[in-house]
């Protein structure tokens, strides 16, 4: 019986580990429609709260997080990476995570809030229209 337990543990502990690694360490559900709409809800949040608030931080590490896991997701996903929805995107992202790397405690210009619904607003209408 010893026998048995000492070949199944290592066996089990392999089968458990490699099941963890394999795991999505995202928030993101894999569906690229949904994702990107969860995301899109997310970063307009973000960017029309007041600079005022208190929770203001926690909201701009989440939108932080969900720009990084969309990138790290999708960006070598070659059935997306051609979609109109995907290339206005990715210039949404890169903008807004532009400034909170290089102004993280100033708040986002109204041209750059403009510009970014605007982009929002194109990539939802991609979205829809299955691009």
């Amino acid at each position: 019986m010893k026998r048995y337990w000492s070949r199944l543990l290592p066996l089990v502990l392999v089968l458990v580990i490699s099941l963890i690694g394999c795991s999505s360490p995202d928030s993101l559900t894999g569906d690229y429609r949904q994702d990107t709409l969860n995301v899109v809800s997310i970063l307009r949040n973000a960017i029309e709260l007041p600079q005022d608030s208190p929770n203001k931080a926690t909201v701009q590490a989440e939108a932080r997080q969900k720009i990084n896991d969309f990138s790290s997701r999708y960006q070598r996903n070659n059935s997306v990476s051609g979609l109109n929805s995907f290339t206005t995107m990715r210039t949404a992202l890169n903008s807004l995570a532009g400034h909170y790397s290089s102004y993280p405690n100033r708040p986002l210009p109204q041209k750059l809030k403009d510009r970014l619904q605007q982009e929002f607003q194109r990539v939802e209408a991609a979205l829809k229209r299955g691009n």
